[in-house]
């Protein structure tokens, strides 16, 4: 088959890309490994009455104007697909053991939330906050935002952004001499990129961190509503995806990519697929391999060497005959740590593998939509988040399948012995369901190489002005995933966006 769009994957921004493609009047193939779209987007079953997310929990870039809005707005999807917003107030409640800060959407709200806490420190606090505000600025203009496209206009956020891209988080606490706690409460939503401040990119911090402070967003009928509108936009112009279908080889004629081999999961057969241009959202280094890393560029393969970022443990719980509100739970994620540092919160878990007294986030999507179908009713959803090593769990698996189950029991249990301590006395007597996902759950289920959450880390020496883009060097080859562009909800969104642009010249963002 001869398609103008031959998409290998079917993550998020290859979703974005094919739906957009499709409603244009492209003809569009999309072949895709797993049982269900939607990469680390799609939704699961589990047992007779749950559906759980894979891992996304709260988006941003979805108010009027913003990028998941005017992608919407071109499918005609921004009626049907709708977003709820999480408290103004404190979308992120920040806990640490003697401190507390909810993060709210008014930037100068927070820094006199910040000078109550930390009087003796508060032109450390302004002149951090009033960074990350010409940062942020900055950074609009670098990726070429509509809004701030005069350089000239904008030259000192500009300069700044681009001074700060080398940075880490840590280094700029540290530049401004933040007290500690500060720094603590600031970074606590770590779990959001699974580094630690002396790892994390300030400029990927400073994205996140702003976007949701213009809106922090949950889909009205949960993530599956968004993904299945995407694949309904594909089908209904003329677009087909192909389930359970493994690309294993990709064929290049007169270094022009113009097809490729797979295998059918379902019966084992070897089957092709051809089409004029070859959009790439399998993990870009992954497919290098595949095609030959000699083939591409000088260039390319230098921006193809990243490293993968961390993986993650995760729970997916429910609770039955208790209202979590009664607790403090509600519109708002709590990342809580019984470290002062999350440097060393990290290096303990990820480094050492001791849970003890584990960080992590939680999240109760239930409280911020009245669309009750992922659960019976009268009970709640909650969820926990931490940071998991990829080759420690592995290599545990593959030796002794036994300990491997025995280590996420003992790591959920830490993480219910922390919550029962600080939260919900007796935790554990109101679950009704629970099971838990590791690094290798991401590679298996999610075809993500080492389990990564995110693609290429985000620490300054892969989140950069040079990192890898569309561009792949081969004819008609062009990557189309987070490390080729942006990892998130709101990031995949631009990044299938940012190529059908770049190839169909229509401009939407």
């Amino acid at each position: 088959m001869d398609v103008d769009y031959l998409i290998v994957g079917s993550g998020l921004s290859a979703l974005v890309f094919g739906a957009l493609s499709a409603k244009s009047g492209s003809k569009v193939l999309m072949v895709e490994a797993h049982q269900y779209p939607g990469g680390f987007g799609h939704t699961f079953p589990m047992g007779k009455h749950y559906r759980f997310n894979a891992q996304l929990h709260y988006v941003w870039n979805c108010g009027e104007g913003e990028t998941v809005n005017k992608v919407l707005k071109r499918l005609e999807l921004d009626k049907q697909v709708t977003f709820e917003s999480f408290d103004s107030q404190g979308f992120d409640h920040m806990r640490m053991p003697g401190f507390q800060l909810d993060i709210p959407y008014d930037t100068d709200l927070l820094l006199n939330r910040l000078k109550s806490l930390f009087p003796a420190h508060g032109p450390q606090c302004t002149g951090f906050i009033d960074e990350v505000r010409r940062t942020a600025d900055g950074l609009a203009v670098l990726s070429g935002d509509e809004r701030y496209r005069n350089i000239f206009t904008n030259l000192r956020q500009t300069v700044t952004a681009f001074k700060n891209i080398r940075y880490t988080l840590q280094e700029v606490f540290d530049k401004h001499q933040l007290p500690l706690e500060a720094q603590t409460l600031l970074a606590l939503q770590w779990p959001d990129f699974l580094l630690p401040p002396n790892q994390l990119s300030f400029c990927a911090w400073v994205l996140l961190f702003t976007g949701y402070q213009r809106g922090a967003y949950y889909p009205t009928l949960h993530f599956e509503h968004v993904i299945n509108s995407l694949v309904d936009t594909i089908r209904d112009n003329g677009g087909q995806i192909i389930y359970q279908t493994e690309v294993d080889k990709f064929i290049i004629e007169n270094n022009r990519v113009v097809a490729v081999e797979a295998t059918d999961l379902a019966t084992n057969e070897a089957v092709s697929y051809q089409g004029k241009r070859i959009i790439c959202n399998m993990d870009p280094k992954k497919a290098a391999h595949l095609i030959g890393m000699e083939k591409f560029s000088w260039k390319v393969r230098k921006q193809l060497d990243y490293a993968y970022s961390p993986s993650n443990f995760m729970a997916y719980c429910a609770v039955k005959d208790i209202n979590l509100e009664d607790y403090g739970f509600g519109k708002w994620n709590i990342f809580h740590t019984s470290h002062r540092d999350l440097n060393i919160a990290f290096d303990t878990m990820y480094n050492h593998h001791d849970y003890t007294t584990p960080s992590y986030a939680i999240s109760t999507p239930g409280f911020l939509t009245h669309d009750n179908s992922d659960r019976p009713e009268g009970q709640q959803i909650i969820e926990f988040l931490t940071v998991a090593d990829y080759q420690y769990f592995k290599a545990l698996k593959l030796s002794d399948p036994r300990a491997y189950r025995k280590r996420k029991r003992e790591i959920f249990d830490a993480i219910l012995d922390s919550v029962e301590k600080h939260y919900v006395p007796d935790f554990r007597e109101y679950l009704a369901y629970k099971n838990t996902g590791s690094p290798t759950t991401n590679e298996n289920f999610c075809w993500c190489p080492e389990g990564n959450s995110y693609g290429s880390a985000m620490t300054p020496e892969y989140f950069n002005l040079w990192r890898l883009n569309h561009n792949s060097s081969l004819k008609g080859l062009y990557f189309c995933n987070a490390s080729s562009g942006y990892a998130g909800f709101a990031g995949t969104f631009w990044t299938g966006a940012k190529l059908y642009q770049n190839l169909s010249g229509e401009l939407i963002l």
